[in-house]
């Protein structure tokens, strides 16, 4: 049995949507609503949403970690920027 959740689209007029999820989902999702009761199955759906539409950029990742600031295609490759460790 698959349990049936609908979403609802604002533009000139609300479209209605319809998503089928898993049983085993959407225990998980209960599970997970009972740990966090300031969210509903709406909230961490359009969150799961806006993190997997999200356009990635791994520039921030590598500033983050500070590893590194410029490098060339061959890095992975090139001794000069391998890491001694």
């Amino acid at each position: 049995m698959r349990v049936q959740l609908v979403l609802y689209l604002q533009r000139l007029k609300k479209i209605k949507r319809t998503l089928y999820i898993p049983d085993e989902l959407w225990t998980q999702l209960d599970q997970y609503l009972k740990d966090h009761p300031d969210q509903n199955s709406s909230s961490v759906v359009q969150q799961a949403l806006a993190e997997k539409l999200r356009p990635k950029n791994g520039s921030r990742l590598l500033s983050l970690a500070g590893i590194v600031e410029n490098a060339p295609t061959d890095a992975s490759v090139n001794e000069d920027y391998l890491i001694q460790g």
